[in-house]
């Protein structure tokens, strides 16, 4: 199991409906992510710089880099856009974060 982790940033104001959109996810984008081999994934935010921080574990074999091609995954990034930063495409700006610690 592979546990990659990410940041991205929320705009001004935003955070409630971050939340609630996060609280209401689309079964279908959650099928999506469990089928391209994603599970155990968190976001937490630091409130004083609107970052988000994810991070997920990626199954042996996984697609997640096929992502960005599924039209579920395309609609959500355009849904998400209005309340993040994004790039030309909708697809949220998320630099990977190195591991430097873990503990078991």
């Amino acid at each position: 199991m592979q546990r990659v982790a990410f940041k991205m940033k929320l705009k001004p104001g935003v955070v409630a409906e971050y939340k609630k959109r996060h609280d209401e996810i689309w079964p279908e984008l959650v099928a999506e992510l469990k089928t391209a081999g994603i599970s155990d994934y968190s976001i937490f935010l630091d409130e004083e710089t609107l970052t988000l921080f994810a991070v997920q574990k990626l199954g042996p074999g996984n697609t997640a880099a096929k992502l960005p091609d599924s039209p579920i995954v395309q609609k959500w990034w355009r849904y998400m856009a209005p309340l993040m930063e994004t790039h030309p495409d909708h697809s949220p700006v998320a630099p990977p974060l190195t591991e430097v610690f873990h503990l078991d």
